[in-house]
């Protein structure tokens, strides 16, 4: 064969393998594709509702014996495209997260901070789904899921299922190492006032993403009545609850809904200290508190540039505590005013393998906050204000009194189940003492998804 021919077929052949290299716009993961939007072209416009029950009532209502059979979101169509919309949305979970952190460092200047990036993400998306039109926009936006192309059609929206079907998977990542993994349990409830009409569909697409959901109807018009009784209902359901935190409920209020975490980390190997140790809350002010200490092989890392160390503790096969305090004298604001800048996984970066011996306080961390308030001080008021379209939430003109949001609840305990790795029993250990204010974050391994981030100034006060 001529050599130029020969030539002109290998390049010919190299341009189609080339070629067969589409680049997918990281959006279009979770956007509808062409199929799905002549589905949602045909579709009822009528939406199927019912009214829930009061939150009264003792009996177990009809919808909700129906939610036990659509307890599963679905599965993914593959590893690679799990893997690549885990990769995308963790990131977008944590700038939104660390956008809330912001406003809570400047309204809880100097207090203890805990908060949620993924549920806080899901509460959202929850809302986004029961959107329409500029406030499904907004929504999608203000999510992070800004289309590659300005064209209002379909594949330009993002489709909330397959967003909360890859939150669920980060969940399940998480929990996935059996007995020994820690407690993490989500409630959600979505109250509204009586006679007022929920969504069928939607209520089924939000059960799944969280351990015990419940739709039940209340009279806001007695707010403190209403408070008390939201309170006791969900004191009685199997997730563990703190003091009253439901306040300043408008009685206009149509819809409320409140969500809640519990995550409970066990220190491996770790043993209680006798003696209270000092904390001190700031440079001039000490306090004593119960401390944990746990020697052996952690992966870590000083940073003296940035004033900070890093200690990764794993507290299960999938899930890691990583603690950072500062060094050099240095206080949380630096390392704080940089978490927006970077991505998740940086304090998992560049550790290595250390014999260290850990002391850090006992915790129990609780929070609550009401999103809406946050959205004001971020002047987003408008994005779930009275203006809001929510008609496929219900058929009412709802009033959204509060979005509560609760993380609530982290505990750190010890236990005597050998876990960590072994120690290097021929050197002295690094002594790592978390003595001063500091943060914590809990991820997934896998992922490296963030799924709490704290900031912890006095151990004592646990709310």
């Amino acid at each position: 064969m001529n050599p130029g021919v020969s030539l002109l077929c290998f390049f010919l052949c190299l341009s189609t393998i080339v070629c067969d290299r589409v680049y997918v716009h990281p959006f279009h993961l979770f956007s509808y594709n062409k199929s799905s939007c002549e589905k949602l072209d045909n579709l009822t416009q009528e939406e199927k509702m019912f009214v829930p029950i009061s939150i009264e009532s003792q009996t177990i209502p009809a919808y909700e014996e129906n939610l036990k059979d659509k307890t599963k979101l679905g599965t993914q169509s593959s590893d690679t495209k799990r893997d690549q919309r885990l990769s995308y949305l963790k990131d977008l979970v944590h700038v939104l997260g660390m956008r809330f952190y912001g406003a809570l460092k400047e309204t809880l200047k100097g207090e203890n901070i805990l908060l949620s990036p993924t549920n806080l993400y899901r509460s959202l998306l929850s809302f986004y789904l029961g959107a329409s039109e500029q406030t499904a926009a907004d929504l999608q936006n203000f999510l992070g899921f800004v289309p590659p192309s300005g064209d209002p059609d379909c594949t330009s929206k993002v489709d909330g299922h397959k967003v909360l079907l890859t939150l669920k998977t980060m969940d399940d990542l998480l929990l996935s190492s059996g007995a020994d993994d820690p407690l993490f349990t989500k409630l959600s409830c979505l109250f509204s006032a009586p006679s007022v009409r929920l969504s069928e569909s939607l209520v089924h697409s939000l059960a799944p993403s969280a351990d015990y959901f419940y739709a039940r109807a209340v009279d806001f018009t007695n707010p403190s009545q209403a408070a008390e009784l939201i309170e006791s209902f969900v004191k009685g359901k199997d997730v563990s609850r703190t003091q009253n935190v439901l306040t300043n409920i408008d009685p206009s209020t149509t819809l409320l809904f409140v969500t809640y975490i519990q995550f409970k980390a066990n220190v491996k190997k770790a043993s209680q200290l006798k003696e209270l140790q000092e904390f001190w809350t700031d440079s001039s002010t000490k306090i004593l508190v119960p401390m944990l200490s746990v020697t052996g092989t952690f992966q870590y890392k000083r940073d003296d540039s940035k004033n900070f160390s890093v200690i990764k503790v794993p507290v299960s096969e999938n899930t890691l505590l990583v603690l950072v305090q500062p060094v050099n004298s240095n206080d949380l604001n630096q390392i704080e005013s940089e978490l927006s800048l970077h991505p998740s996984s940086t304090w998992l970066q560049n550790l290595s393998p250390r014999h260290i011996k850990l002391s850090l306080p006992e915790l129990t961390i609780q929070s609550a906050y009401d999103l809406q308030e946050l959205l004001t001080n971020m002047n987003l008021s408008a994005l779930l204000g009275k203006k809001a379209n929510l008609t496929k939430i219900s058929d009412a003109n709802l009033t959204v009194g509060k979005v509560q949001y609760m993380p609530a609840i982290l505990r750190n305990t010890f236990t005597h189940v050998f876990y960590l790795l072994e120690e290097n029993e021929g050197s002295l250990p690094l002594e790592v003492t978390l003595n001063k204010p500091f943060l914590l974050a809990v991820y997934e391994k896998n992922s490296k998804a963030m799924v709490l981030i704290g900031r912890v100034t006095n151990p004592l006060n646990s709310f």
